[in-house]
């Protein structure tokens, strides 16, 4: 049994991401979607929040395999506490790839048991960010298509409220 785990903030979790964790549950028996604690990130959704998301989309995407935790330390050590062999992340552009290929090799460095695989982000999700999402719902503009239908109305509400803070 081939675990993976698919590691990040998800603030909130978009389609883009929706999309990879599709692709990888059709690939490895488990897949854990974790929401790490970054220090360097503000986010505007609470971890709870975020699990909650996640759940519902996974759910109502009919993801069987696919569960969703809290971690805090290192990716590369959270995922192997778990019993995965593989950590998941997404590459959208260049730039992303870069900063992932420094991820990757630091966490080959710290644990040799972790593999990294990269998911490049289909083109119709490559300018896709949870940033974006944020900003375009904080000022009202329609986010159809960009987080599941499930957690779209749940979104533009929470940014209203960041809106009037």
């Amino acid at each position: 049994m081939i675990k993976a785990c698919y590691p990040g903030s998800f603030d909130p979790i978009t389609n883009g991401h929706m999309d990879i964790i599709a692709r990888a549950s059709r690939l490895f028996d488990e897949v854990y979607v974790v929401i790490m604690h970054n220090p360097r990130k503000q986010c505007i959704f609470t971890e709870e929040e975020r699990v909650s998301l996640i759940e519902r989309s996974v759910k109502a995407a009919g993801f069987d395999n696919v569960k969703v935790l809290a971690g805090t330390g290192l990716s590369v050590n959270f995922a192997q506490s778990l019993g995965c062999k593989v950590m998941i992340r997404g590459i959208r552009a260049v730039s992303d790839y870069e900063f992932e290929l420094q991820q990757a090799t630091a966490n080959m460095e710290l644990n040799h048991e972790v593999e990294t695989v990269f998911f490049i982000a289909r083109p119709s999700f490559s300018f896709l960010a949870s940033s974006v999402v944020k900003e375009i719902a904080e000022y009202g503009g329609d986010i159809e298509g960009m987080v599941p239908d499930v957690i779209k109305d749940e979104v533009m509400d929470k940014m209203k409220d960041f809106q009037t803070l």
